[in-house]
């Protein structure tokens, strides 16, 4: 269908030349271009793929996994009645398969659980990623389906697009805005995990998800304040589809508030600020019952490609009524963005955990053969919130360039354990393409 359109469409530019002596030469239309079935009517293919070499070393066991992730889909714009029709499927291939793919024990025998090896969380997959109905004007986006939810810092809700098969969500979700004042609400019926088919029950948990938001902006070219509140209540269904046994005392209510804040100091030098509060506590079939703190802070300055930046972050622990130690979790989140590339804290410990945090980025705009060229390291200190103990320290650095579409990416973790988990290191090599 798509090479009849393009041989349909460069046949009437060739006739419109002819017969009109000043026409410009109709416009080259290149592979992933949006396909115009009518003026007002567009079909636009979608597809992108990632190529990674990921090397996991902890005492005694390790692993290597070469995967391939491809997404393809395609969206129907109809532009007269403001909606958007979206398909998007994915597949992950093992190419290099000596790693442990499920880090857990499968409801049956499953040739993904390798617990000969390291686990790297990429199983093998194919699955409809997406599939949503979008209505979209300018004050207003109404989204129904399968679909990607990445609220705010992610911290909360995201994607967990590190991983090969992304996390998604069947939701109707409506964003709206009111003068500076910005709406977000959505309600969701299941989180699809990371995990993919052979999963089984934690393919998917099943309930009752609302994630509600209400910001607001204001501020100049020279300094920007944005303050938004949000609520996030967590009802999990404790079926044997819906994964009982991942989301035992899973369901949690958390209420809290963020703001950011950006400063021009000079034409050259830039200051950034985050904060953010939040209290987590027990909801509808959880037993325990807990309230427990979310703390953030963090600091950036920018200058002639130099970003350093410096932060705290705490989830809180406190004792529930049944003498249970219970810390504050955010199991929808995407993980690997916070607490190390190591990825030793995606649960947080009951202990709970306190990150201090330093980096610093360079960008290399005037290195032309390696456009985007840009370097980062990162240092964590981990100390739990209950208990005084060191948990370790991380250190990570990242490389990233593109060459023409494809953006390539080297990234490393160096975990040294002191009260919790084992050292660990973690080296990943990839390559990156998008239509």
């Amino acid at each position: 269908m798509k090479t009849y359109l393009l041989t349909a469409t460069a046949v009437a530019a060739s006739i419109g030349a002819a017969h009109t002596a000043f026409a410009a030469p109709a416009p080259k239309h290149h592979f992933g271009d949006p396909v115009a079935i009518t003026p007002e009517i567009t079909i636009d293919p979608m597809f992108d793929g990632r190529l990674r070499y990921e090397h996991v070393d902890q005492p005694g066991i390790e692993a290597d996994a070469l995967t391939l992730r491809i997404r393809a889909g395609a969206e129907l714009q109809l532009k007269p009645i403001h909606v958007n029709v979206l398909v998007e499927s994915e597949a992950t291939l093992g190419l290099v398969n000596k790693y442990n793919a499920l880090p857990f024990v499968p409801v049956s025998p499953n040739s993904q659980r390798r617990t000969g090896y390291a686990v790297i969380p990429d199983p093998q997959n194919i699955e409809l990623n997406r599939i949503q109905v979008q209505y979209k004007i300018k004050q207003l986006t109404v989204t129904l389906g399968r679909q990607r939810i990445n609220l705010d810092d992610q911290r909360w809700v995201g994607n967990a697009g590190w991983r090969q098969n992304e996390q998604t969500f069947d939701a109707v979700r409506g964003e709206g805005k009111i003068g500076p004042v910005t709406l977000d609400g959505t309600y969701s019926i299941a989180q699809r995990t990371i995990f993919g088919e052979d999963a089984l029950p934690r393919t998917a948990f099943d309930g009752n998800f609302v994630f509600l938001g209400a910001g607001v902006k204001a501020g100049t070219k020279k300094a920007e304040i944005a303050i938004k509140g949000f609520a996030y209540l967590l009802d999990y269904k404790l079926s044997a589809q819906g994964g009982a046994l991942a989301t035992l005392n899973a369901d949690s209510q958390t209420y809290g508030a963020r703001a950011t804040a950006g400063f021009a100091l000079t034409s050259k030098v830039k200051l950034s600020l985050a904060a953010s509060y939040a209290r987590q506590s027990a909801y509808k079939g959880n037993p325990l019952n807990y309230g427990a703190d979310y703390i953030a802070a963090e600091a950036g300055l920018a200058a002639h490609g130099f970003t350093l930046t410096g932060g705290y972050e705490k989830l809180g622990s406190a004792v529930s009524a049944t003498g249970v130690r219970r810390s504050v979790q955010t199991q929808m989140a995407t993980l690997h963005k916070f607490n190390g590339w190591a990825d030793l804290f995606l649960v947080t410990p009951a202990n709970g955990l306190q990150n201090y945090y330093a980096s610093l980025a360079k960008a290399f705009p005037k290195i032309k053969a390696l456009p985007g060229l840009n370097a980062a390291v990162i240092y964590h200190r981990f100390d739990s919130d209950f208990g005084g103990i060191y948990d370790g320290n991380e250190l990570d650095a990242s490389l990233g360039f593109k060459i023409g579409r494809v953006t390539v990416l080297a990234k490393y973790a160096d975990y040294k354990a002191r009260g919790f988990g084992v050292n660990t290191k973690k080296g990943w090599l990839q390559a990156e393409f998008t239509y």
